[in-house]
């Protein structure tokens, strides 16, 4: 399910809460990533600043991810490549967040299936993501699930080592 803002841009704050914790939960990736101050103690304001980071991207979405009633997984997409000179014509999922409590699970192979869905529905013929060179985990999640690797690359915010991949749809 898409996450939309409330009536004053605003994320609704249970909804907002229960992210916060899913990010929690992954102090590790973001460990790596540096997104955050303290990984340890990132807070729901930390996770509202980033989310709307997100969602100020034209065509971007986050899509959440439930089993049971409990979220499980976040998605956060964009449309389009966000450098409009990119000569890419590919859709790109920016994070693939699992609830880390439910790591090996299924959760992240089933919201890749259910992301490429909606983009293929959509017409669209691949989709790419950038994988921090320092998250082999993460490559080796990706890369089983039929990505290929295009390139290396440094990322558009942190200028953080990636591997650019992409699966055709």
């Amino acid at each position: 399910m898409p996450l939309a803002p409330v009536e004053d841009g605003a994320l609704p704050g249970p909804v907002l809460t229960e992210i916060a914790a899913l990010y929690a939960t992954n102090h590790a990736f973001f460990e790596l990533s540096g997104d955050f101050p303290d990984p340890g103690r990132i807070t729901v304001e930390q996770v509202a600043a980033a989310l709307a980071d997100e969602l100020a991207h034209e065509g971007a979405e986050v899509l959440l991810a439930r089993s049971g009633g409990r979220l499980v997984g976040l998605a956060a997409t964009l449309a389009h490549h966000p450098d409009p000179a990119a000569e890419d014509p590919d859709p790109w999922i920016g994070l693939l967040l699992i609830d880390a409590t439910a790591h090996r699970e299924g959760h992240g192979r089933a919201v890749a299936a259910l992301v490429e869905d909606r983009f293929r529905a959509a017409g669209r013929t691949g989709v790419r993501i950038a994988v921090l060179d320092n998250n082999p985990e993460g490559l080796a999640f990706w890369r089983s699930q039929g990505y290929t690797v295009l390139r290396q690359a440094a990322d558009r915010d942190a200028g953080r080592p990636c591997t650019v991949l992409r699966k055709a749809l």
